[in-house]
């Protein structure tokens, strides 16, 4: 049954990147349907538009404006857009992100900028431009999308691991910098869920595409079912957002376990993702 979304009584201004599909669609359709209005920043006009469709047709709030975080006079122009339109900005939600999956010893490093450039120095670019506007409000809210993939690294994704890491890092320097300017920053850090992630998947490893689809498909909560967490992470001021049970129970395992114990654990795994992906070390 479709839920029509309820009348606004005080109303949020929403921004968040890459909302044109995936968990960043997810997170503005969650976001509209509590009275929030959200902006749609993308580099994908024609599905931006669409997700902002989908949102006025459920009786919410939403518009679109492209945005590529990697260029800083395409954020100035989407900052400049907001600020015509709205009187405040009460949250950004950084979203943006593409995957990467390759061995260590022969990852491309273009492959490895373009990850980084992406990941990490797109909210660096956003971030720049946006805290600013939230000192001079004197408020604000910032939600950076990292993965669990930055607390407990998956093996052959080093550089999407170490972006995601970044971002763990960079959020926890932001909550130190900037509680004393009333601006609360979250981190969400997902495990795998069904996604459109795959689509910006690059990899020299024949079968990672198809390993992480099945991985994607098991997973036990889907995009909305995130973008709840999210939510109700960010309403209540959280800084670490997780999202599986099976993630939180790791993390947790590498906090208090000493770290041999820890990593022989998980080296149990990787000898399974090695042979699952056909590595000539298994043989």
């Amino acid at each position: 049954m479709v839920m029509v979304m309820k009348p606004i009584k005080q109303q949020q201004h929403v921004l968040i990147t890459g909302a044109a599909s995936g968990l960043g669609k997810a997170l503005a359709l969650k976001w509209a349907s509590q009275h929030a209005e959200v902006c749609v920043a993308d580099i994908n006009l024609q599905a931006g538009e669409q997700v902002c469709n989908e949102i006025v047709a459920l009786g919410g709030k939403a518009f679109f404006v492209p945005c590529d975080i990697t260029k800083t006079d395409s954020i100035t122009a989407l900052l400049e857009t907001l600020q015509l339109r709205w009187q405040h900005i009460d949250l950004l939600v950084n979203n943006a992100g593409v995957a990467s999956a390759d061995k260590i010893d022969v990852e491309p490093m273009l492959q490895w900028r373009w990850v980084m450039e992406i990941n990490v120095f797109g909210i660096v670019n956003m971030c720049q431009q946006f805290i600013p506007i939230f000192k001079q409000q004197g408020y604000g809210s910032i939600l950076n999308v990292a993965s669990q993939a930055g607390l407990t690294p998956i093996p052959f994704m080093s550089s999407y691991n170490a972006s995601k890491a970044a971002v763990v890092s960079l959020s926890e320097t932001m909550l130190l910098e900037l509680a004393d300017h009333n601006i609360n920053v979250s981190v969400l850090c997902p495990g795998f869920f069904k996604t459109n992630l795959g689509n910006s998947l690059r990899t020299q490893l024949p079968t990672m595409e198809k390993l992480l689809g099945k991985l994607f498909d098991k997973s036990p909560i889907n995009a909305a079912q995130v973008a709840n967490i999210a939510y109700k992470g960010e309403v209540n001021k959280q800084f670490l957002l997780l999202t599986h049970q099976q993630g939180k129970r790791l993390y947790l395992l590498k906090r208090l376990l000493p770290l041999h114990w820890y990593f022989n654990l998980v080296l149990k795994q990787t000898l399974r993702l090695r042979q699952l992906l056909g590595d000539e070390h298994t043989k």
